[in-house]
């Protein structure tokens, strides 16, 4: 997963050298829902029969497809592919947020709550506000370029959000199967896409076949079979640790950029980076801070010392 979603940048990239950024996200879901429709297909697998089940997809669909799809490629525009890529590893963090104060399903001890201020420190580092206010000619590209930022960061909380709300209302019942879910969220989020043809897909197109190798690859792997194998490892791992794909999504993504795309990142982007690498091992309990002894724990060892000698 980590290699495909951080190629998946790349992809992006080289996409909308002839498409727009609304078709990109278009073409994505609605090649990965028609992959995984072929792959329930051959697999036989059994859809649900309650309709809430199909509600609370179509909630997942959105957020965890539609919303950070367009966000992502339209952010691409105005941000290097790498950057993009940096951003997608903030998820951890927004999905401690979202599990905490949100949907409930999780608590923050003192290690995790510094791991997301490590996260949110690290998010504001890569942004740079300091360049913003060193230029005061600053109304064209760094405007864009922060636009794009926000709109990164904006996915990586609508993936947050997903992770969530599938541990609260789907993972937690055992109502689904990998290939069913991987399926539903998809395909819902391919459903709409197409109710929205009219407004984001329709439009000008340029395709080579650098282009429609990028837009298959992005569909059928990147968000089909990908999705598939995201969702059979969140079923059998959980959210906190599926989310770590996201320590090798942005290393992935920064090298194609600058190996293929010629991209370049300024010092603190990397640096930025991480700090949230940081937060993410506090927030996910893999890095603790040392506990703090009480003073009845601390007079209690010393009379045991004291007896002992």
């Amino acid at each position: 997963m980590g290699l495909v979603w951080g190629s998946s940048f790349l992809f992006m990239k080289v996409a909308l050298g002839g498409i727009s950024f609304g078709q990109v996200a278009w073409t994505r879901l609605v090649l990965g829902g028609l992959t995984l429709g072929v792959i329930v297909l051959v697999m036989r697998a059994r859809l649900p029969r309650q309709a809430s089940v199909y509600l609370h997809f179509l909630v997942i669909g959105v957020v965890g497809c539609v919303i950070p799809f367009l966000l992502f490629a339209w952010a691409e525009q105005y941000v290097t592919s790498g950057l993009a890529s940096i951003y997608n590893a903030v998820t951890p963090i927004t999905t401690a947020l979202m599990a905490t104060l949100v949907f409930h399903v999780e608590k923050l001890d003192r290690s995790r709550v510094l791991g997301v201020v490590a996260g949110i420190l690290g998010v504001v580092v890569i942004i740079g506000p300091w360049t913003f206010i060193a230029n005061d000619q600053a109304h064209g590209s760094l405007f864009t370029e922060l636009a794009g930022q926000l709109a990164c960061l904006g996915s990586a909380v609508c993936y947050g959000f997903t992770f969530s709300y599938l541990r609260r209302f789907i993972t937690s019942k055992g109502t689904v199967s990998g290939i069913t879910g991987a399926f539903l969220q998809v395909g819902m989020g391919a459903v709409v896409m197409l109710v929205l043809t009219p407004f984001i897909a329709i439009g000008p197109i340029s395709l080579d076949p650098w282009i429609v190798l990028s837009l298959l690859t992005l569909g059928i792997l990147g968000t089909g079979v990908a999705y598939l194998w995201n969702m059979n490892v969140f079923l059998a791992w959980g959210p906190t640790a599926t989310s770590t794909v996201t320590y090798v999504t942005p290393v992935v993504g920064v090298a194609l950029g600058i190996v293929l795309l010629g991209e370049r990142l300024s010092w603190n982007a990397p640096v930025g980076a991480l700090l949230v690498f940081l937060g993410i091992l506090l927030a996910q309990g893999r890095l603790r801070l040392p506990r703090r002894s009480s003073p009845a724990r601390e007079g209690g060892a010393q009379d045991q010392a004291g007896e002992a000698g």
